[in-house]
């Protein structure tokens, strides 16, 4: 009976873990340019690379990690956006839907 118990238990540590490495993985993925939603918001993942004829009123100082609706420190050099479910932004990325914090 205790052989059962521990390899009941080691099989439950073991998709567990597999469970939370999965989890990591997806909480790190970063915003493809190429996405749909990314290319429909113009997002940049370098703020000094905007199409400034595509978005004049695109500003040096507008990044994502000043922006309100980055999920992160402004030191973070990337962090979660509400637009991107689980994909992360680049810190110095930019999109159109750029609200200043505060």
């Amino acid at each position: 009976m205790k052989q059962t118990n521990r390899r009941v238990f080691m099989m439950q540590v073991a998709l567990g873990g597999t469970a939370l490495a999965a989890q990591q993985a997806m909480a790190q993925a970063t915003v493809n340019e190429k996405d749909p939603q990314a290319a429909a918001l113009g997002y940049a993942a370098d703020s000094t690379k905007v199409d400034a004829k595509k978005f004049p009123k695109h500003a040096a100082t507008q990044k994502c990690n000043n922006c309100a609706l980055f999920q992160g420190k402004a030191t973070d050099a990337a962090g979660a956006c509400p637009l991107f479910a689980g994909k992360q932004v680049a810190g110095n990325g930019w999109c159109s839907a750029y609200a200043k914090k505060g």
